[in-house]
């Protein structure tokens, strides 16, 4: 059978069985295991137990649990209304006033969580109910929560950056550091649009509430200093070379842990449903990731990752033609399903092509958890719009037609990042000089 039929069968048999309710980790060793048992003469049982071994137990790994679990944590804490008394009143004076509180809270939660649902089902719960209330339309609220929610992804720490430093074998201290300035420049895209929104419709945004002094501000403030703290405590060890991304993982939790035992928040209870809920995660993302491990291999030994490099070369694409056809490609990939899965399904096949190309992998790491931030909010499968869809009870495909502007700014700040590769490569080379 040629190449091509062989890649149309596995795919195939890759949709029919996740199309009948196969959890994604099993369907992806399903097909690893149909494509070496009939296009390989290695044994397929020997190659699944060698390589899903090799997979769960990486030391590399270990960071991902931990943020996990660090996120659940301060999901069940009372953080989250700490920081919108905190943000609140510096908010007021800026076109468009406590809009912004989904955005800078979100860039906040983002470098504590690591997680796009957890920022966004947080912020949520925090700003949602605190912007009807005060009169707010819901289709700009829910909209900016959407797209902002998405720097859960790219402000480190980030599972998905976990998860493409395992796959890739590139540094995940490098990817966080490389992550800080492009999710700093999303943030500030969407909160430019939000002052663009508020400068075009004056009459939709409330009236300030009362004024407060500087000395009441800064008063106000005081409520950010434990999670400022726990940010500095877990992107400081990492940046200063203190600790690796797993030790600052487990310094992370323990901060959390610290915290919400101090806010009183922290029951056995909570410690209970917080531990549950990172292990729930945790094992649904680990078995992805040994499935897609023991594909990546299954399709090695096939030859359809070297073959597939060969017939991309042989079309003489542009590095911006490659580019645009993989942003196109994870887009519609993000239709069916969630971005880790997208990053372990494909990185096997995609990485020859993109190395053959002279891209830089670090720089590839960030444009690939840009692209599958668009995925978050791409309907049918977008988790956030999920996630906005359970708190607000409204429709997806309203969801998603107020969230399409924030897609349309991460379209841009892929443009950014391609013009200006210094945006991502820039803070990583400072840590190394």
């Amino acid at each position: 059978m040629s190449d091509l039929g062989i890649t149309f069968l596995l795919i195939a048999a890759l949709f029919l069985i996740l199309g009948s309710g196969v959890w994604i980790g099993l369907t992806l060793t399903g097909v690893a295991w149909i494509g070496m048992q009939l296009f390989s003469s290695r044994p397929a049982g020997d190659a699944m137990a060698v390589t899903i071994w090799g997979s769960a137990s990486s030391w590399t790994l270990t960071a991902l649990p931990l943020f996990v679990w660090m996120g659940e944590i301060l999901f069940r804490t009372r953080l989250s209304n700490d920081m919108f008394r905190g943000l609140a009143p510096w908010m007021q004076s800026l076109p468009g006033r406590l809009l912004h509180v989904n955005v800078v809270g979100c860039a906040i939660f983002a470098a504590v969580s690591g997680s796009s649902a957890a920022t966004c089902a947080t912020i949520g719960k925090m700003s949602l109910p605190e912007l009807q209330r005060r009169g707010y339309p819901d289709d700009i609220a829910i909209g900016s929560l959407a797209g902002a929610g998405t720097l859960g992804l790219l402000i480190p720490p980030s599972i998905i950056m976990i998860v493409y430093g395992v796959s890739a074998e590139v540094s995940i201290a490098q990817l966080f550091i490389a992550g800080v300035l492009p999710g700093i420049m999303l943030a500030l895209l969407f909160s430019g649009y939000l002052v663009f929104w508020a400068w075009r419709h004056p009459h939709l945004v409330p009236p300030a509430d009362t004024k407060l002094r500087l000395k009441d501000k800064l008063h106000e403030s005081r409520h950010l200093i434990p999670v400022v703290l726990l940010i500095a405590a877990v992107l400081g060890s990492i940046y200063s070379g203190v600790a690796t991304a797993t030790e600052a993982a487990a310094i992370g939790v323990l901060g959390s842990l610290v915290i919400s035992a101090l806010q009183g928040s922290l029951s056995w209870r909570t410690f209970k449903e917080s531990l549950l809920g990172g292990t729930r995660l945790y094992c649904m993302i680990g078995l992805i990731l040994a499935g897609a491990a023991f594909l990546t291999l299954a399709m090695g030994y096939i030859g359809l990752p070297r073959h597939l490099a060969e017939w991309i070369a042989a079309m003489g694409l542009t590095k911006f033609q490659l580019l645009g056809a993989l942003l196109l490609f994870y887009v519609v990939l993000g239709c069916f399903l969630d971005g880790i899965s997208m990053v372990v399904l494909t990185m096997g096949v995609i990485l020859p092509t993109v190395q053959k190309a002279g891209i830089d992998l670090l720089w590839f790491g960030i444009f690939v958890v840009l692209v599958v931030e668009m995925a978050q909010i791409t309907p049918p499968v977008g988790f956030n719009l999920f996630v906005l869809q359970g708190m607000t009870q409204r429709e997806i495909g309203w969801i998603a037609k107020v969230t399409l502007p924030f897609f349309f700014l991460m379209i841009a700040a892929v443009m950014l990042i391609y013009l200006l590769p210094g945006i991502v490569s820039w803070l990583p080379l400072q840590m190394r000089g």
